[in-house]
């Protein structure tokens, strides 16, 4: 098979060069708490991603967009979600969830990468307009109604085809088998072209469903609690050199980020809205509690092993040593609770398909660990990500960090750079707006910085800015804080008092950007948006 017009070049100095572009993998979990892998602190077996950490690259302050969908958006534009229409922008329309259609400008990694010759491979999670396979993949198996049961084949597509229903379906698994599926279609078929694969679980999203045997593993893990968890991750992350900062308390008054108090009741007199301290729960709840975390375990635990057969299919096909692999997570650990879907029997055992259960704030909090807040918050606890990345025959470092920051939004340009892949200064007819995704590439071989000006946060009304070391973030309608992250991430000592004149001078950075993004959201047309209440039935089905 020929080789794309544009050559590769490892743009990598010092690095040993490798006779053809590289395969790409990239990897996302949904909800993973920055703490929840063995590598970063956590007390759950991950021995695959942890091998791959040990054998190449763990980014320290990597950042996702707070959310699902937006954070999507940016991995595969390489823009902020809004600037691509797919999160809230004000004045302007948008589908349901805030979720628009990206300008015409807007095109997905995988347009680029076809056009250098690679094939594409999507499985797990969409979450970005359109269908894979009008968006250059070549093979797509599409989560849907598994995103509320992880047990349930019904919604899950196999390049249009539904999935059959088995006694021991279990979307997760399903996700690997359509991965190695596709990997072994590529060896047998196209050898010759390098690929690209785009692995999107939905592990561990709510509702906390995992298989009886994982589950097992960890009956007797938790019943410590969250604050001996928190804690013990702390010291291990510390341990490993990956924060320096104090592990700020557990903010015992914030709740989910939206109530659903039939739903509270529903989940019985076991369930706990709030991160108190252990102590204070009765042991019945203590018991209900443990019992939640050991199923949200179970659900990363096997994420990890359906990782471990994605690698040995690339070792068997011998692609392994001239892939790179990015693993990321779409957003940090969710505090949010609520029943959809089938809904949830009390008298089903906790985990199975008939129940619908979510970790909430007290264990989202201990996933978080060393962070403040969760999902949806862009506090760090919502917006900090662990971010690995292996390449045997690309990254001579083992085992090392890599301290810049990183954001989602600089995977396209990285994987452009080391592809070889050119975006035109023209698509369809409009001109290419600039990324703000900025190659990371040098930083495989040494920590360099990545050269941001800033890194920008806004959802549902929350909002950031981080530029170099300060940081100011707000709550929707809230005040700005300040923070120095250099020395406090860990969001404990707001100086925004002290430093008013830092507040102003970066939120006027905040506010200008927002109004760029305004302008370059109108820059191209867009399809005819749903109509509101499709998009409020469509958005009843999705996260």
């Amino acid at each position: 098979m020929k080789l794309p017009a544009v050559l590769f070049a490892l743009l990598l100095a010092g690095s040993a060069a490798v006779a053809a572009p590289p395969n790409i993998v990239v990897i996302m979990a949904d909800d993973l708490g920055y703490s929840d892998l063995g590598c970063y602190g956590g007390e759950i077996a991950t021995p695959h991603l942890d091998a791959l950490a040990q054998g190449g690259l763990r980014f320290t302050q990597a950042y996702n967009t707070a959310r699902c969908w937006p954070s999507r958006a940016a991995v595969m534009t390489g823009y902020y979600a809004q600037q691509v229409r797919r999160d809230i922008v004000p004045g302007i329309a948008s589908g349901g969830g805030n979720r628009g259609i990206r300008p015409a400008w807007a095109p997905l990694l995988t347009e680029f990468l076809r056009a250098a010759g690679y094939r594409n491979y999507h499985a797990g999670k969409w979450h970005i307009d359109g269908r894979p396979l009008g968006n250059a993949f070549d093979h797509s198996f599409e989560i849907g109604g598994g995103q509320s049961n992880f047990f349930k084949a019904g919604g899950n597509t196999d390049d249009g085809v539904p999935n059959v229903q088995t006694p021991d379906y279990y979307v997760t698994t399903a996700t690997a088998d359509h991965s190695v599926k596709y990997l072994q279609e590529h060896a047998a078929k196209f050898g010759g072209q390098p690929f690209f694969h785009y692995l999107c679980f939905t592990a561990p999203h709510f509702p906390l469903h995992a298989p009886e045997a994982d589950v097992a593993k960890y009956r007797d893990t938790y019943g410590k609690g969250w604050n001996v968890i928190a804690e013990a991750r702390y010291a291990r992350l510390r341990q490993m050199g990956i924060v320096t900062h104090a592990l700020p308390p557990m903010e015992r008054d914030v709740g989910p980020p939206y109530a659903f108090p039939e739903d509270l009741k529903k989940l019985g007199p076991d369930e706990v809205n709030r991160p108190v301290p252990w102590s204070e729960l009765t042991g019945s709840q203590q018991m209900f509690q443990a019992a939640k975390m050991a199923i949200h375990a179970a659900m990363v635990d096997r994420m990890d092993q359906e990782i471990g057969r994605v690698i040995a299919q690339l070792k068997a096909m011998g692609a392994y040593e001239n892939t790179l692999i990015l693993f990321a997570s779409d957003n940090g650990a969710s505090a949010e609770m609520m029943v959809r879907g089938d809904g949830h029997d009390p008298a089903a055992p906790m985990g199975s398909a008939k129940s619908f259960l979510c970790i909430g704030p007290g264990w989202s909090s201990a996933s978080n660990t060393p962070f403040r807040r969760h999902k949806t918050w862009v506090h760090e606890g919502g917006i900090a990500t662990p971010l690995i990345a292996h390449w045997p025959a690309g990254i001579a470092a083992r085992g090392e960090l890599r301290q810049s920051p990183t954001h989602l939004i600089d995977v396209l340009p990285t994987v452009l750079e080391l592809a070889g892949a050119k975006i035109p200064a023209e698509i369809k007819g409009f001109p290419v707006p600039p990324s703000p995704g900025r190659s990371f590439a040098a930083a495989l071989k040494k920590d360099v910085t990545v050269a941001h000006d800033f890194l920008w946060w806004e959802h549902e009304g929350n909002r950031a800015l981080r530029a170099g070391d300060w940081k100011i973030v707000a709550l929707a309608k809230g005040d700005w804080e300040l923070y120095n992250l250099a020395v406090d991430r860990g969001e404990s000592a707001n100086l925004a008092a002290e430093h008013p004149a830092k507040v102003r001078e970066l939120e006027a950075r905040w506010t200008q950007h927002l109004e760029a993004t305004v302008q370059l959201a109108l820059s191209a047309p867009a399809k005819e948006l749903p109509s509101p209440a499709a998009q409020k039935a469509k958005r009843a089905k999705q996260e």
